[in-house]
């Protein structure tokens, strides 16, 4: 016997004697199966081992590529096709595609992943959606890999950078209050997942849009080991909008259920959940998913957009911590943190405004005066075709309020808490402001920005970005765009620094823009 085989055999009976069945930390928590010995991580699962289950309704278009990817895996020991009773050719094509067809009980996607579980031959199981193209080679062994070295019971795919806007607004926010141990799964509703059939068998499977974070809310809560695996990026058939209107009550409705049964469920969390919505429509995830196949982009830093003061400035005077900001401002100007940047708002800074009422936020927001022609450039450039979006170190509820009042596409800014209404004087960053790769430098970064909305993967987002800004802080954001400008007839100096050109005010800028867009119009209809 080989000394690697001896350890491995030794280690699995210790694991075994140590711990015993596995219990779940909640309310309603069944036992786990002790699992199977543990192979070497590198190793790839033994071939034919999974069960691969496909849900399908009307997939006639795909349904055939699907089965036949399924079966080029080495994984792969059965493709079982749930037919949910269509009205096209799925059934028939899948059949001689080489699938296992069966008709489900009853409507809808959750009974048809319950029937195929049923149906399976294997301990391990894969499900893949019946819409799927796009796949790079091998994802069912990527998906069971973890299944098969003993790291995991539960596997959810993980593709792409985000997921869609009920995705974005519903299910992570829920997540984040109620699970806030979950929040780290990129896509809770995606459907491509591997288990271990006695994981699922005794777990409940919704009806509707809402069995794919049931499963995940319920494996975490059964005590389940969890992971997410990369597999790429693939194509999948988007929803209607009225579909996606019934997925997020869908969604909402199995959250707050199985919030309920953990005895999560209170009055605050709700607040909570509302507040974390809200402040989703920040994330890049969100912006990109209402891109409408715009290919241009302008961002354009809050402080561009305002007169004299800053919103720090106008919040502290209006609630009286005027004293108390210049203060802190003058102890943190000797260490440079704000050197020609102008008064901005930080963690320090947040923490001033703490127990104020979410209303002096908002209101402070709604008073502030705007330069002259900034709405009409704004309205200038979506009608060339841009996404129009604001960039701020200060609060989203600030940030928000003043990009619609100019009648932007979307606000990217970090975060303050609230409690109840009242400010908890906790900031939290927006990860847009941190580097694309975690391996670079992580000081937070309005270019790393530009760089997110740049590129997405190896997709293309948009092919032009222009940037306007004010101050020191967004001269890196500036260098990075395509084309920049610096407002200002007094901002030569920053101009320089950030290459970019000077524009004395928004009435300027639109008129030295004006040709600019109509040529880039005319050259990318062409």
């Amino acid at each position: 016997m080989k000394l690697h085989d001896l350890l491995h055999r030794l280690t699995a009976a210790w694991s075994r004697l140590r711990e015993g069945p596995r219990r779940a930390a909640g309310p309603g928590a069944r036992p786990m199966p002790v699992p199977a010995p543990i192979p070497p991580q590198d190793a790839e699962p033994p071939k034919a081992c999974v069960s691969v289950i496909i849900p399908a309704l009307n997939e006639a278009a795909r349904i055939a590529e699907v089965v036949r990817y399924a079966w080029s895996d080495p994984a792969t020991g059965e493709v079982i096709v749930v037919d949910d009773s269509s009205i096209d050719d799925t059934a028939s094509l899948a059949r001689e595609a080489g699938a296992t067809v069966i008709t489900s009980t009853m409507l809808g996607k959750g009974a048809s992943m319950r029937d195929g579980l049923r149906a399976s031959s294997f301990e391990l199981l894969a499900y893949l959606d019946g819409d799927l193209s796009g796949l790079r080679p091998g994802i069912v062994t990527s998906l069971v890999k973890p299944l098969a070295a003993g790291r995991a019971d539960f596997v959810k795919a993980r593709f792409g950078r985000g997921g869609g806007r009920v995705t974005e607004l519903t299910a992570k926010p829920m997540l984040r209050v109620f699970f806030p141990e979950l929040a780290r799964f990129e896509q809770p509703l995606g459907g491509l997942i591997a288990a271990r059939k006695t994981l699922l068998t005794p777990l409940e499977f919704e009806d509707g849009y809402g069995v794919d974070i049931g499963l995940l809310i319920d494996a975490h809560r059964a005590g389940a080991l969890m992971e997410e695996v990369d597999i790429g990026s693939l194509q999948h058939d988007s929803q209607p909008l009225l579909d996606l209107t019934a997925m997020a009550n869908e969604v909402a409705r199995v959250v707050y259920s199985r919030a309920r049964q953990a005895g999560r469920l209170h009055v605050e969390q709700i607040t909570a959940m509302y507040e974390s919505q809200r402040q989703a429509t920040a994330s890049i995830d969100y912006i990109l998913s209402r891109r409408r196949q715009r290919k241009r982009l302008l961002l354009l830093d809050l402080s561009a957009l305002l007169t004299a003061n800053s919103y720090a400035q106008e919040l502290a005077q209006a609630t009286g911590a005027m004293t108390a900001l210049q203060a802190l401002q003058a102890a943190q100007a000797p260490h440079g943190q704000r050197s020609e940047g102008g008064p901005g708002f930080d963690a320090d800074t947040a923490r001033l405004f703490r127990f104020v009422h979410r209303r002096q936020f908002e209101q402070v927001a709604h008073d502030m005066a705007l330069r002259p022609g900034a709405i009409e450039w704004v309205n200038q450039m979506r009608r060339a075709g841009f996404m129009v979006g604001v960039v701020s170190t200060s609060p989203f509820v600030a940030a928000d309020i003043l990009r619609r009042r100019v009648f932007a596409d979307f606000a990217i800014a970090h975060t303050l808490q609230f409690d109840g209404e009242v400010c908890t004087g906790e900031y939290r960053l927006n990860p847009a402001f941190q580097p694309p790769h975690r391996q670079q430098e992580a000081t937070p970064c309005k270019r790393h920005i530009v760089d997110r909305f740049r590129q997405d993967g190896a997709q293309t987002c948009f092919e032009e970005i222009w940037a306007v800004g004010r101050h020191a802080d967004t001269v890196e954001m500036l260098r990075y765009a395509d084309r920049a400008w610096v407002l200002g007839a007094d901002a030569r100096a920053l101009a320089r620094r950030a290459k970019a050109r000077v524009a004395a005010s928004f009435e300027d800028l639109r008129a030295e823009t004006a040709d600019m867009v109509l040529s880039t119009s005319s050259t990318s209809n062409g």
